[in-house]
């Protein structure tokens, strides 16, 4: 089998073709309605962040009511004091949401008010709660679905499970726009059913309200004349405090922000409006109904059925079930939106790991976008811990809201805390900042008790394992912020020591005469213009003396997670990777050599760079390419994860063009080699 002939187009993998049919193409960034093509109106918004909250309410009213045990009337007090504090935080995030317009959430909050060190606790839990709002999400889901069905189903359960998993990965690999339009049906059947199945519940136990509004006032005379009122309300704070499932997706809005249409706060204030109207009626709703319907627990159905199920389940017209019928619909519906839910967890999840990447919290490949701008590292990231976990707890519900709900208030908790301190800082700035600190304490005092209560009460049911993996994942965020740190340091040093030397050579004016008669062309693939890139040119330089002519060098602009910041974006990489490029062409002028630059901008830069590889052996007769590889003398197994090796996938890629490229090693530790490539260079200057 003989080579394919230099300047062929890259051919494409079996894998890369099915890639395509199933995610779809890349998409154009330099199209200038491209944001406007995959950015969410409030409504679509309200599907994709908004289901998580709304979904809550198929787990955490239950969750509540279950605490009240024979104290059931005390729901009616529960349904207000939740309806209470969804507006309560809702209205805090829609401040959030004001003063960080490109989103962020409590990661940023936190990092921004409180320091790095509150940012990455609070990043951290942001994480594990994302993670925890799939895993939950489809789980719930499942138990829904298997709560219409024989129990002889229930060991289809988990397959199914893990099916829709790896169904919204495929989803959310395509993209956002893409992923919630195809649940927004799923979104409206939810809604009717539950506002049929609220209002009617309701309604036909109407003349139950005042006997409960008697039965729950003589409960607090009672309490109050017997010395046990205190007893009596943390046995309410308690049964809140355990139903705080219910507020998990509230603060999905403020983190998914930048993928809102413009303008972006506006957009992002009326979705948390919708949300909060539609968590508080719901939760509310479905509480005031398990009273008054006198609602108990059934082995093996959620509380949703039963309601359902004793609401119009035995209804039918002229021998057809439609009470049956309405009935599984609404559940089915329930159980699907509770899959848009952990769709969530897919939309912002990734979002805030690209942040804490962008920060060197995380390994810097978290913060790259595929070439459908979606972040395809978080998010196959995000489905495999979800899985994990869906497989440790054997999908259980109770276990996994305990474990949700500990990172949800603790994330709360630090934002709310953020936003008091903004508000001490800034009196003298804003009128209004005594109204704001006063709501946004009563949301740290509500936020910080269910967390506390959440944990003691819950520590040893589920809440150690949340304790442990949260830990756990913020210590590994500080050992690769550090690793970073000290590779930057070195990086410095290269950077001084070779743009000195680049600032001292001067001027030549002609070409050396050794070089006329060269045909070779030398190809380097650089990044910013900078001690690196430098380093590289010169190895070149010394290593091969006297053989190239010409020098090509090829840059990226690498589009991130930043897209999602504005246009503006796009056009700041591209001229920042211009002046870079010209800045080497000058260099290697000065030492005497015709050089020229070729650029591309895009999400995938080994793509992108083979690209433009075959494009310069199309130009440019005989070709060698250089890239260069940053080395450790003493190599540990993590520096392949912190460190992508994208020179060795660029070789590998245009190796079936035909082409060949030379690695150059950078040492980072090895001073000997810096100075023996500078001895050179500057002798040859000389």
């Amino acid at each position: 089998m003989t080579d394919p002939e230099p300047g062929h187009s890259l051919p494409q993998s079996q894998w890369t073709q099915v890639r395509k049919a199933l995610l779809g193409g890349a998409r154009d960034v330099r199209d200038p309605s491209l944001h406007h093509k995959i950015s969410l109106i409030a409504i679509l918004a309200w599907v994709g962040l908004g289901a998580d909250g709304l979904s809550s309410s198929a787990y955490g009213p239950e969750e509540a009511f279950k605490a009240l045990g024979e104290h059931r009337p005390l729901a009616l007090v529960l349904a207000a004091a939740t309806a209470f504090t969804v507006f309560i935080i809702s209205y805090t995030y829609t401040k959030i949401i004001e003063h960080f317009p490109h989103g962020g959430g409590g990661y940023l909050v936190a990092t921004k008010l409180l320091g790095e060190s509150a940012g990455v606790v609070s990043g951290s839990a942001l994480l594990i709660d994302y993670v925890l709002t799939i895993t939950v999400s489809i789980a719930a889901g499942g138990d829904a679905i298997f709560s219409l069905l024989p129990s002889s189903f229930l060991h289809f359960k988990m397959p199914l499970e893990f099916t829709a998993i790896l169904l919204l990965i495929v989803m959310n690999l395509r993209g956002v726009k893409e992923s919630v339009t195809a649940l927004v049906p799923i979104f409206l059947v939810f809604l009717l059913t539950h506002i049929l199945l609220i209002g009617g519940g309701i309604i036909y136990n109407i003349v139950r309200v005042p006997e409960v509004v008697t039965h729950v006032s003589g409960q607090f005379q009672e309490a109050a004349h017997g010395g046990s009122l205190l007893a009596l309300c943390l046995l309410i704070f308690r049964a809140y405090s355990l139903g705080g499932g219910t507020y998990t997706g509230i603060e999905a809005v403020s983190n998914g922000v930048a993928i809102l249409r413009e303008p972006k706060v506006e957009t992002g204030k009326r979705t948390m409006l919708y949300m909060s109207l539609s968590l508080a009626l719901t939760a509310g709703g479905l509480l005031l109904c398990y009273l008054l319907a006198d609602i108990r627990p059934h082995e093996g159905k959620t509380l949703n059925t039963v309601l359902a199920d004793n609401l119009v389940g035995g209804f039918s017209i002229f021998g057809v079930p439609i009470g049956a019928g309405f009935v599984w619909i609404t559940i089915f519906s329930e159980a699907v939106l509770l899959l848009v839910a952990a769709q969530t967890g897919f939309l912002d999840g990734p979002r805030v790991m690209a942040n804490m990447a962008i920060d060197n919290w995380l390994p810097r490949r978290f913060g790259a976008l595929s070439d459908r701008l979606t972040m395809q590292n978080g998010i196959l990231l995000m489905g495999m811990a979800a899985i994990g976990l869906l497989i440790y707890t054997g999908g259980k519900v109770d276990k996994l809201v305990v474990m949700y709900s500990i990172n949800v208030f603790l994330t709360f908790s630090l934002s709310q805390l953020g936003m008091c301190r903004h508000w001490i800082q800034d009196r003298h700035k804003a009128a209004s900042w005594k109204r704001n600190l006063g709501i946004h304490m009563i949301g740290l005092f509500l936020c910080a008790g269910i967390l506390v209560i959440m944990t003691y009460e819950k520590f040893a049911e589920g809440a150690w394992v949340t304790v442990i993996l949260t830990g756990s994942l913020i210590a590994v965020c500080f050992l690769i912020r550090k690793h970073y740190r000290n590779v930057v340091k070195k990086i410095i040093e290269v950077k001084r020591t070779f743009q000195h030397l680049a600032n001292s050579i001067e001027p030549e004016h002609a070409i050396p005469a050794s070089l006329k008669n060269a045909q070779q062309t030398a190809v380097i693939l650089v990044g910013a213009f900078d001690g690196m890139g430098i380093h590289l040119l010169l190895n070149v330089l010394r290593l091969f003396p006297n053989v190239f002519n010409h020098i090509v060098f090829i840059s990226i602009g690498v589009i991130d997670s930043g897209f999602f910041k504005g246009d503006s974006h796009v056009e700041e990489i591209e001229e920042r990777t211009r002046k870079s490029l010209d800045r080497y062409v000058d260099l290697a002028r000065r030492l005497g050599i015709t050089a020229s630059s070729m650029h591309s901008l895009g999400t995938d830069v080994v793509q992108e760079a083979s690209t433009l590889c075959v494009e310069a052996a199309k130009k440019h007769r005989r070709c060698l390419y250089f890239a260069g590889e940053i080395l450790f003398d003493k190599p540990v197994w993590y520096h392949r994860f912190l460190h992508n090796e994208t020179s060795y996938a660029i070789q590998r890629q245009i190796r079936f063009a035909g082409l060949t490229m030379v690695v150059l090693p950078l040492l980072l530790n090895n001073e000997h080699k810096r100075n023996e490539v500078k001895e050179v260079v500057t002798a040859d200057a000389a």
